[in-house]
């Protein structure tokens, strides 16, 4: 129900309500009224609990899979739960020390990166996930080769070594002094600079009559550091450990369901777009089922938190993957606490 809020529910109601959410996440099974009436905590029957049950059904925040089955919260009650009701419970020392350890590993960054999704798919039994820095590359050094038929090859050598190739389309055959004009250009006057400062200085060169380039290295230039600069802004590396934890014992009554969800983290570019969404997020922000469209099939829930670098940049961004009965209790502070040591060694 649109607007229903914890608050506005009765102290038995919310007492009940609470204790179907986390029966639910802990052992992914609708509760009944028998068992709910057993705990020493609510002190009503079993009739009474029915009714109390039927009018959060009434209110959209419980549903019943099956007519003689129990209750288990809808999207709308998993959000009430987690927004307005949900108490928190700290990595513990174990869990952050070995947080730490993983995450502050010796090796080159991305070695940590793919432990931090590995660590964090080992202590939630879900999948991790790390969306990988964007990283705007220096120029070392460009160059054009010919393929013909009106196609380049733009060579891109980075100044840590990295080698990567574009196919350019071009409105007219180029001759091959311009291609060599253009590479030599870009090498001697734009090396050590990012990308996005090449493309700005040849512009303002270009606009400003100061180039000494001729007409066709003039339009190479500026159409192969067009096409890097696009490639790189677009450009999201996923790195995702711990698939296999999906497909727990309690995926076993619901294949399809996770047959959908691994689909959905095989499209990777999908799943990387809606944790880019977490980017403005001041700690951890919660996608649970249908809310967003990447899983309204699959059912499926994300916590993610953005990492920062040394500077307080925000670089990336980190979370969790599974079903809807993820233990969001648990899984929020460890997500936040695990951005936080990786923000800690990303220089």
């Amino acid at each position: 129900m649109a607007g229903f809020r914890a608050d506005d529910m009765s102290d038995r109601a919310r007492e009940i309500f609470r204790r179907v959410v986390e029966t639910y996440l802990e052992k992914g099974q609708p509760v009944g009224s028998k068992a709910l009436a057993s705990e020493q905590a609510i002190n009503l029957s079993p009739a009474s609990i029915r009714s109390v049950l039927a009018e959060l059904e009434s209110a959209g925040l419980l549903a019943a899979p099956h007519t003689s089955a129990g209750r288990m919260p809808t999207i709308s009650g998993l959000r009430l739960f987690v927004d307005g009701m949900m108490q928190v419970a700290e990595p513990n020392a174990q869990e952050r020390a070995a947080i730490e350890q993983r995450v502050a590993g010796s090796g080159p960054i991305e070695e940590a990166l793919a432990n931090t999704s590995a660590v964090l798919s080992d202590l939630s039994g879900a999948a991790g996930m790390v969306l990988v820095p964007t990283r705007e590359a220096r120029l070392s050094q460009m160059s054009f080769v010919p393929l013909g038929d009106r196609r380049v090859l733009a060579v891109l050598v980075a100044d840590d070594g990295q080698i990567e190739n574009r196919i350019m389309n071009l409105p007219v055959d180029v001759p091959y002094s311009a291609l060599e004009q253009a590479g030599n250009f870009i090498t001697a006057r734009l090396s050590g600079t990012s990308l996005a400062e090449a493309a700005r200085s040849i512009s303002n060169e270009i606009s400003s009559g100061r180039s000494a380039l001729d007409d066709a290295s003039r339009d190479l230039v500026a159409r192969g550091l067009a096409v890097w600069s696009k490639d790189a802004s677009q450009r999201r590396v996923l790195i995702v450990r711990g698939q296999a934890n999906l497909l727990d014992e309690s995926a076993l009554d619901d294949l399809d369901r996770v047959k959908r969800l691994i689909d959905d983290l095989e499209n990777k570019q999908s799943v990387a777009e809606l944790l880019e969404s977490a980017r403005d997020a001041e700690s951890t922000r919660i996608f649970i089922g249908s809310e967003n469209r990447l899983f309204a099939h699959s059912g499926s829930s994300v916590i993610a938190a953005p990492y920062r670098d040394g500077e307080g940049k925000v670089v990336g961004v980190l979370g969790v993957i599974g079903p809807t009965r993820l233990n969001y209790a648990r899984l929020v502070p460890m997500v936040d606490f695990t951005a936080r040591s990786l923000g800690k060694i990303i220089s």
